[in-house]
């Protein structure tokens, strides 16, 4: 509840201070919580108190309480003992420390797991979870009927080997870091080269790259290995935030300012999983991250700026930049000859400059080969200061490089800022094994990604307004698991689905009792069902469809979309479909991530936006899918392709069409009733249109 209070008083605004400033402190040592909330607002201004008092209060180091320092998330990792039972069926469902954990919060509430799933769901689950495509009926059959008893351990060992695995799980790093290939606002200019970051993120997971060498590559390749190729690549992440270009001079303050925020705000986000970003215009409200934290922080960042390697001999640069420039002025001109010109005479002069402009942007030459990256300049330097509400035409005391303040001793200096390779110190800082965020933060990511909830449901924030952890014991234990494991994620990922939590069924027959004590599922009675996401629907039709093309890596591609949506763009000659049609067809992963063109498919299945990090895919339903899916160019071309595979395959047989049509779409053989009317439905029907219909399924769409 917020208490409003009128101060009327010349006073007012020191006593709003006070109050504010008391509230903020006044924290509950066991849970973290702020017991008073209390926003005082003048009745002469409306402003947040809170706001005024922290930016007024720059340049005075604060303190920070113990019930701050010992808030849960800031704590070192336990070391827990694993849950013993002396029940044989208890024993008998333990598979491995992590269901022991999961057992014993459910014994404590009195509730019981779900049974196990049937193979073939097991099979289509885990397929999913770990490379993002539906298994084969090959591959459904072979483990249906394997009564080895490491019939499934091998099912996980393949997958796990799928150069697949990498692209599924680069995807959600990429989701987490907002990557995108564009640079969003008006212009959306292009970052040639920025797939290759892609690539990279790929080919680590992929290679089990161990993390903590993950981070320190990203956040300082720049500065490990300036002429190493691969590191230049990885130093792209700073690249990755939206910029907003403006004409003529791009190194104006604000958009510096609004850079380094960018670059400062994700790593609080993708690494700590604290919301840093709300302490740049004064305290943050809840967490003990200071202003002066903040931009301590961003210190760090001071020397770096783009570095745009381009893969080319010199003179090739030199005339792709004087023959783009010239055909550009040529195309500016054009534009300005309507001027002065009125109805017909406008209307016909427009379209004959209009295909003008397209036969000139025809002639641009193609970009060369490059590498979007970053690179220190210490001449170039920005002062840090603090900025009263975040404004960088009110600047304060200028600071230097220092991690957060309520992790270090009281009074840790600064780092001198003329300290060689910044990025460095602050990437082995974040990658301590001690660390007590990091490798919570990364294994908490993973266990939300298979079990649908995280063990703290707020990946993005373990602060004081995220959630508190549902298994704090196990969270620790598998952080723990993780950094003894040499920060590998494929091990971890084998703990989580070989595990009988994951196994269970997503019905339980103690459904009504379980969902009184725990409606949202979070302790796991029973497994969580979920429906796919953009890119594994997409992904799943194409392969389903048999027009999966499965070449990997390389530049991302550009598929047909709707004209109005190309007309759009500030500049529509940036949108080249790609000339092969084959291409149309490759993985999701693969298609250009571009700020100011989503495709539409994508975009109604709740892809991310691009401009923030994700760290969880949201999940709506709404009537635009269905429309999508029954009209929309991808569903339908998809589904003429699958049509044919099915007569190419069955003939003309309407059971075997059937039979195989859920097969490949299911993963299971259709029930009598399924079977019957699907029948019934094709002999009046085309083809085509059962396959559709199959596209629309529940069971196609959602895994149980």
């Amino acid at each position: 509840m917020i208490i409003v209070e009128f101060c009327d008083s010349p006073g007012a605004l020191s006593l709003v201070g006070k109050r504010v400033r008391s509230a903020k402190r006044n924290l509950d040592a066991e849970n973290g919580m702020p017991q008073s909330r209390r926003l005082l607002l003048s009745s002469g201004a409306i402003l947040i108190a809170a706001s005024v008092v922290f930016a007024a209060s720059v340049g005075v180091e604060p303190e920070y309480r113990d019930s701050e320092r010992k808030f849960w998330s800031l704590q070192e990792r336990s070391c827990p003992a694993v849950p013993a039972f002396s029940n044989p069926s208890d024993q008998t469902w333990v598979r491995n420390s992590m269901d022991a954990f999961v057992l014993e919060k459910l014994k404590e509430k009195g509730l019981r797991p779900a049974p196990e799933a049937d193979r073939a769901t097991l099979i289509r689950r885990v397929t999913f979870d770990l490379i993002g495509f539906p298994p084969s009926p090959g591959e459904v059959a072979d483990f249906v009927f394997d009564r080895s008893p490491d019939a499934y351990e091998k099912v996980v060992d393949r997958l796990l080997a799928s150069q697949h695995y990498g692209e599924r799980w680069g995807q959600r790093w990429l989701d987490l870091v907002r990557f995108a290939e564009t640079e969003g606002f008006e212009y959306d200019r292009t970052m040639h080269g920025s797939w290759r970051f892609r690539d990279y993120v790929i080919q680590a997971f992929n290679n089990d790259k161990p993390f903590d060498q993950f981070v320190r590559e990203q956040l300082a390749g720049d500065e490990i290995g300036p002429d190493n190729r691969e590191m230049q690549i990885a130093a792209g992440f700073h690249r990755l935030g939206a910029v907003r270009r403006n004409a003529g001079n791009q190194e104006v303050a604000s958009s510096r300012n609004e850079v380094l925020t960018e670059r400062t705000d994700i790593i609080g986000a993708a690494f700590l999983g604290l919301t840093v970003g709300c302490a740049r215009c004064h305290d943050h409200m809840f967490d003990p991250i200071r202003q002066k934290d903040y931009y301590r922080l961003q210190a760090f960042l001071a020397e770096t700026q783009e570095h745009q390697i381009v893969i080319a001999p010199q003179e090739e640069q030199d005339y792709v930049k004087s023959t783009t420039e010239r055909i550009e002025k040529q195309i500016k001109k054009l534009r300005g000859e309507t001027k002065g010109l009125k109805g017909e005479e406008k209307e016909a002069a427009e379209k004959k400059i209009q295909a003008r402009i397209k036969e000139l942007e025809a002639q641009i030459p193609k970009p060369l080969p490059a590498i979007a990256s970053i690179r220190n300049d210490r001449e170039k330097r920005s002062p840090i200061h603090l900025l009263e509400r975040g404004n960088y035409a009110r600047k304060g005391e200028e600071v230097g490089m220092r991690p957060l303040g309520v992790l270090l001793p009281d009074g840790e200096p600064e780092i001198p800022k003329d300290t060689p390779n910044p990025k460095t110190r602050l990437a082995h800082w974040l990658t301590d094994p001690q660390h007590p965020l990091t490798a919570r933060v990364a294994v908490n990511r993973m266990w939300a990604s298979h079990f649908g909830n995280g063990i703290v449901n707020t990946p993005n924030d373990f602060g004081f307004m995220g959630d508190r952890p549902s298994h704090p014991e196990l969270l620790d234990h598998l952080a723990n698991a993780y950094v003894d494991g040499g920060w590998k994620a494929k091990p971890m990922h084998r703990m989580m689905v070989m595990s009988s939590t994951y196994r269970q069924s997503s019905l339980s027959p103690d459904e009504k009792r379980a969902t009184e004590a725990d409606p949202q599922n979070r302790l796991l009675w029973k497994f969580n069902r979920r429906r796919l996401e953009a890119e594994e629907i997409r992904d799943a039709m194409l392969a389903v469809s048999g027009k999966l093309n499965p070449k990997r890596g390389g530049e991302s591609i550009m598929i047909p979309v709707e004209q109005e949506l190309v007309d759009s763009l500030y500049k529509p000659h940036q949108w080249q479909v790609a000339k092969n049609s084959e291409d149309h067809y490759r993985r999701s992963v693969y298609l250009i991530a571009k700020r100011n063109l989503r495709l539409p498919f994508m975009e109604v299945f709740d892809q991310p936006a691009l401009m923030t990090s994700c760290a969880r895919r949201e999940a709506s339903t709404h009537a635009p899918q269905a429309l999508e899916l029954l009209n929309g160019r991808t569903s339908n071309e998809l589904a003429e392709a699958f049509a044919k595979r099915l007569v190419r395959e069955v003939g003309r047989s309407p059971a075997q069409q059937v039979e195989r049509a859920y097969l490949l779409t299911t993963g299971r053989m259709p029930g009598a009733t399924e079977k019957r009317l699907a029948v019934a439905f094709i002999e009046k029907q085309p083809l085509r249109e059962f396959a559709l219909a199959m596209f629309n399924l529940n069971s196609f769409l959602y895994l149980n």
